[in-house]
């Protein structure tokens, strides 16, 4: 029996990161006949192991915290157990020389001012001057105005505040530096992740690689739901002539026909075949969005391909014996000291005398070449951790376009194209910046959309 035969919706979802894996198996439990296509043969887009078996490594690494509720509940549909897969802390900002800010457990407002206060790193002033200033966004709703930087909402935080807390938090969660990062999207990250309730700032790190977490399960319940996984790059989607549909213009519009009698409202067409759906969701990185939307949607494919992006660099480096004080440890970085974090991957995934250090919002250090970068980070390795044995460096990954330069005043594109057309990604309009969570709810609200053939409800 064919998708067209049993009367069940047909759903091509293009691209095979977070957001289409959450599109996907969203639109298949709510009955459609769902085709996956996705250009690289690894599903998870910028979240994925490079490789298979336990020494894979990972495009990046990655945190999520106790906030990301829809993530942590895609991951359980799919049959993994975050309390087995991820390793969950309390927030706590650690340094090779000293400890800063952690949290303990409680009611979150509590928990926060219970940590400051205890904060021994930062001077009793200090301490006070921030609960303080994190009154004051309490009291505005966690909002400002959109033109405010990072670094401009937090000028009259104590120097400690911002470069123990402030700073490395900022480019954790928007891959952007503090001067250049939109106080309005941190605000709302701070928000949800220290004040939204009890575990929500838990810090939760990958035991395993970042396929195991969802990609892979992913794709094996997809399968067994009856869909279809395609490898195969998306060269254009156009709309059905042979069903009826009327794309916007002059001129008077036209009725759909009933769903039974028509063919497929859009056409996905590959290098080597074409694929009939009655709806698409758009998951694709925001550079194939907008390529493959501008003969349909020319003014949100312009909006959509003119984001800057962030790049992250990943040097992972080998110290056979060696030990990190802690599986995370966050470091300072300067103009000579790329890295902002280092991960001890022999406390999270079984791999003694594996260290990841993780550059963020890297453009000027990509400027300068991985080669200069790499030297960079492991001289800062050597001069700021200690090592039973020289560390060497193992392996330098880099992601060019990580995440869009999350500004401020940043526009950003909506979801809702055309009828039976809708995007899904990080990218998208809404109050987060570039993450799993993000991309998760934005293909979650997607294939709803679809399904109810419908414009698709803002996320967050």
């Amino acid at each position: 029996m064919t998708p067209a035969q049993d009367g069940r919706r047909r759903v091509a979802v293009v691209g095979g990161g977070w957001s289409g894996l959450a599109a996907a198996l969203e639109a298949a439990d709510l009955g459609a006949q769902v085709t996956l296509l996705d250009m690289a043969p690894r599903l998870g887009g910028r979240a994925r192991s490079l490789d298979d078996g336990p020494q894979a490594l990972d495009n990046g690494q990655h945190i999520l915290i106790g906030a990301y509720t829809s993530t942590l509940a895609l991951m359980r549909r799919v049959g993994v157990d975050p309390a087995q897969a991820l390793l969950r802390t309390r927030l706590r900002l650690r340094y090779p020389e000293r400890e800063t800010l952690t949290l303990p457990g409680g009611p979150a407002w509590l928990a926060f001012t219970r940590g400051v206060l205890a904060c021994g790193a930062w001077s009793w002033a200090d301490r006070l001057r921030f609960l303080l200033h994190s009154s004051r966004w309490m009291a505005s709703g966690f909002r400002c105005d959109p033109s405010l930087s990072v670094a401009a909402l937090c000028a009259g935080l104590p120097e400690a505040v911002r470069l123990d807390l402030i700073d490395p938090l900022c480019v954790a969660a928007l891959n952007t530096p503090a001067p250049q990062a939109s106080a309005a999207v941190f605000l709302r990250v701070l928000k949800d992740a220290l004040f939204s309730g009890p575990g929500s700032a838990d810090l939760l790190l990958p035991r395993a690689g970042l396929s195991a977490l969802l990609p892979e399960p992913a794709r094996q319940v997809l399968l067994r739901q009856g869909a279809e996984v395609r490898t195969a790059r998306v060269q254009a989607i156009v709309a059905n002539e042979a069903s009826g549909t009327v794309l916007p213009g002059p001129g008077p519009s036209q009725t759909l026909a009933p769903q039974a009698q028509r063919p497929g409202r859009w056409l996905v067409q590959t290098g080597d075949d074409t694929v009939h759906a009655d709806a698409v969701v758009l998951a694709t990185t925001s550079m194939e969005a907008a390529r493959l939307t501008r003969p349909l949607v020319p003014d949100w494919s312009a909006l959509t391909g003119a984001f800057e992006f962030q790049p992250i660099i990943t040097v992972y480096l080998e110290s056979p014996g060696s030990r990190l004080p802690a599986p995370m440890v966050a470091l300072r970085d300067n103009a000579d000291e790329p890295a902002q974090f280092a991960f001890d991957l022999g406390q999270l995934a079984d791999r003694p005398g594996l260290f990841s250090l993780v550059i963020s919002g890297a453009a000027a250090w990509v400027e300068r070449g991985l080669d200069a970068t790499a030297q960079a980070t492991l001289a800062q390795a050597c001069r700021t951790l200690h090592w039973q044995t020289a560390p060497r460096i193992h392996r330098v990954l880099s992601e060019k376009r990580a995440t869009f330069a999350c500004t401020p005043g940043l526009q950003r594109p909506c979801a809702a194209l055309l009828p039976g057309l809708v995007a899904a990604g990080d990218y998208l309009d809404g109050p987060y910046p570039a993450t799993l969570e993000g991309a998760v709810m934005s293909g979650l609200s997607a294939a709803r959309s679809v399904m109810r053939d419908e414009r698709p409800s803002a996320t967050g």
